[in-house]
């Protein structure tokens, strides 16, 4: 996520971390980086300009030029800036009386269907009852589609095949909502390839019926400019309440986000980091400039942890971890944990500096499976007390898993590597609560070096006869 534009801006900051005195002739070189780095980022030119503009002001301000530590001022103010071109604060959906009607909208193909199962099961998360309204009357399948999509996350769907007519449909729905208490009505409405007259008027008229106190363009954040500009359109017409912006993990410039509060007005409320339902996130500013200047996102990091980590079983491995007890067994928990969190490589982008440390790591995440078939194929007391396996017991592991007596090796190496990490500082019980094992002692992770992790446990003293 924003791959290119956190390297761009990190690089640019570089030339002002340290400095001693901020002053037109040393700032001026860092502000023409951050500007080509957000022009190549897609960012709208006069956004850019605007941005590097405020931003050279303040630096060169009073405050800056008698601060101790000008030099990382700078950097914060840089930080507060993209905070405050991006939202400033998350913005929340309307909470008044039931039932909240949501509208999506948006172009054909930008994913309004499958968002609005997204934020269905959100919401369903949170503890609200959710209804859905297949109001996509022109599109082959679409009710087809968001029926499944209803029975996957246990969301119902309210749905009248034959009637061409969305308004009814629409009318009816809040009808059947208000008689079973539902807290949110979500509206798939249909799109069209452009934004054309017949496509608008029948949403301006679905706005009026239905009176949605929240209105969400789903946009799709790889088409920078274009998706900036398509929100403005819609903005024009419709008066959007939000936007919903798809497809962020594999936008590796992030213009758009950057780009559309400061153009239309409207907050980004949510953005979509996956294929699966559940990867829909809500849009904090802070977090997302934060991880854009390569200063991690902890809090996010923890809020996924207590949604996957069963808080029991982490209570438990804190208390094995005091006592030095983590085990092979443990260590599986941890992997199916870790898988269930993204893996090693998506950890890694949560934590500062780990956008860096995230391309060190070769580890695939089918690697698990693999890792897993080892480890079942241990003994109990192998799992409890992996100094045991030598290497008999390593060719014989390898034998019952399917997997080169190599990988077995590595695995228990790097297993002993991590376990003893862990005894001398604690990391992973302070940090994560058992939400994920300690990054650099898993297989295939890589040193800054360059060199693979690596361990070798001490070599016991032989007995003297």
């Amino acid at each position: 996520m924003f791959d290119n534009l956190t390297n761009k801006l990190q690089d640019a900051l570089k030339k002002l971390r340290g400095q001693a005195v901020i002053s037109e002739s040393n700032i001026a070189p860092a502000m023409n980086d951050i500007r080509d780095a957000l022009l190549e980022a897609d960012v709208n030119i006069e956004i850019a300009d605007e941005f590097v503009r405020t931003v050279s002001t303040e630096c060169l301000g009073e405050a800056v030029l008698r601060s101790v530590t000008p030099g990382q001022q700078a950097v914060k103010i840089v930080y507060d800036k993209l905070v405050e071109f991006m939202g400033s604060s998350e913005a929340p959906l309307a909470d008044g009386q039931s039932p909240n009607i949501i509208m999506m909208v948006g172009l054909h193909g930008s994913g309004k269907t499958t968002t609005s199962a997204k934020l269905a099961l959100n919401l369903r998360k949170r503890n609200k009852k959710v209804m859905m309204v297949a109001c996509d009357v022109s599109r082959p399948a679409a009710i087809d589609q968001l029926e499944i999509l209803g029975k996957e996350i246990g969301v119902p769907v309210y749905a009248e095949r034959g009637n061409p007519d969305v308004t009814v449909i629409a009318q009816n729905a809040i009808a059947e909502a208000r008689r079973n208490f539902v807290d949110y009505l979500i509206l798939d409405t249909a799109g069209r390839l452009q934004i054309d007259t017949q496509m608008v008027q029948e949403l301006i008229r679905l706005r009026q019926v239905t009176k949605a106190a929240e209105i969400l363009l789903v946009a799709d954040a790889a088409l920078g400019q274009q998706a900036v500009s398509v929100a403005k359109h819609f903005n024009d017409a419709l008066q959007l309440t939000g936007v919903v912006l798809t497809k962020l993990d594999g936008d590796a410039r992030g213009g758009a986000a950057f780009s559309i509060r400061r153009v239309t007005g409207c907050p980004i409320k949510f953005v979509g980091i996956g294929e699966k339902i559940e990867n829909l996130d809500v849009f904090h500013p802070d977090r997302m400039a934060s991880r854009i200047l390569g200063m991690g996102d902890i809090v996010s990091l923890v809020e996924k942890a207590a949604e996957e980590i069963d808080k029991e079983e982490a209570e438990k491995l804190q208390e094995k971890l005091k006592k030095n007890e983590f085990d092979l067994n443990d260590f599986l928990s941890q992997l199916r944990q870790m898988s269930r969190l993204g893996g090693i490589e998506n950890i890694l982008k949560f934590l500062p500096g780990g956008d860096k440390l995230a391309g060190m790591s070769e580890l695939d995440p089918k690697q698990f499976k693999g890792m897993e078939a080892i480890i079942c194929s241990m003994t109990k007391a192998e799992r409890a007390n992996a100094e045991l396996i030598d290497n008999m017991r390593k060719r014989r592991i390898a034998r019952g898993c399917g997997r080169p007596v190599e990988e077995v090796n590595r695995l228990v190496k790097q297993f002993l590597m991590m376990k003893s990490m862990m005894k001398r500082t604690g990391l992973l019980g302070r940090m994560m609560s058992g939400a994920a094992p300690l990054a650099m002692g898993m297989p295939g992770f890589r040193t800054p070096s360059g060199r693979a992790s690596n361990y070798t446990p001490p070599k016991k003293k032989r007995k003297k006869r």
